[in-house]
């Protein structure tokens, strides 16, 4: 009888055991479903990564988040700058050139759970609070290809283990994934709209939709904003007497040339024709004339 009863409390104990953790995974499931879908309502790809730097980590209460993404062309960095989104205020935002730059764990086209290692682990994560014991390195991966990695610690070294199922990580990396790449492709085509396909550089209705954003923000932040128009001389000359081919190549050298003149600050368009429109952040009518001075020699002592 006393057998039956020990066997009785130790098969409860079980259960409860096996409730709570169903319980557990239960929530767990709700949470990662109310996230896909922030995730996937995502509008822009800074709104994107500020989801998974932040509500991620507020509500699973981690100790540690870090984002990982493969930008070789600095194409990422320069959509977030034009959402004006600061990567450097974002240090747990960290770019590499490729998945050779990454630790091997994190490389990998699984997720790793497991031991904090300091001296694999702390580049990936830039920003821990705390010293961290157990980690979730996610791969994110479109097309068997690398494009990032999502990097989770906590101080519990019970929270990631190795050798714990990774189902529903795995689904998680693969919704993050498409909604990166989606977001990614939206910017793409909004950046093949605002560009001059002769120069690369801004085009007309660029220029027109910043204009009014950057009269906005210096109003409110009480700067100085300061804009030049440049106008290339003879240029119909150049036409008639060397060719349309040869004025297209001058007008992509010219645009060189002020773009190397620029501050990152600074907002560089091809207005139309042979003219070209720049703002100039923060910058008064007195340094506004030497940049045009020196845009102006720089234009002047090179051939074209």
């Amino acid at each position: 009888m006393d057998d039956d009863s020990q066997n009785n409390r130790s098969l409860q104990r079980q259960l409860r055991v096996l409730v709570d953790e169903a319980r557990r995974n239960e929530d767990k499931l709700q949470r990662l479903q109310a996230l896909e879908l922030l995730l996937l309502g995502a509008e822009s790809l800074s709104e994107l990564i500020q989801m998974l730097l932040h509500r991620y980590r507020e509500d699973f209460a981690l100790d540690a988040v870090s984002l990982v993404l493969i930008d070789p062309h600095y194409e990422i960095r320069r959509f977030l700058e034009d959402e004006s989104l600061q990567v450097a205020n974002h240090p747990n935002l960290i770019f590499k050139a490729d998945c050779d730059a990454m630790p091997e764990d994190a490389a990998s086209l699984f997720p790793r759970l497991g031991a904090f290692d300091a001296k694999q682990h702390t580049p990936l994560f830039n920003m821990a609070h705390k010293e961290l014991s157990s980690i979730a390195l996610l791969p994110l991966v479109r097309q068997g290809r690398v494009i990032g990695c999502l990097n989770l610690g906590s101080s519990d070294s019970r929270r990631f283990v190795n050798g714990s199922g990774t189902d529903l990580l795995e689904r998680l990396t693969a919704i993050i994934s498409t909604c990166l790449e989606n977001t990614l492709n939206v910017e793409r085509l909004k950046h093949t709209g605002l560009t001059d396909a002769l120069t690369a550089i801004n085009n007309r209705r660029f220029f027109d939709q910043r204009i009014c954003e950057e009269i906005e923000r210096a109003r409110r932040h009480q700067e100085i904003l300061s804009c030049l128009f440049v106008d290339i001389d003879y240029f119909k000359k150049i036409n008639d007497s060397y060719g349309h081919q040869n004025g297209d190549k001058v007008l992509r050298n010219v645009a060189g040339l002020l773009n190397e003149q620029m501050r990152r600050s600074d907002i560089l368009a091809r207005y139309g024709g042979e003219e070209f429109a720049i703002l100039l952040c923060n910058t008064d009518i007195d340094a506004a004339e030497e940049i045009a001075e020196r845009i102006r020699l720089a234009v002047h002592a090179t051939p074209q």
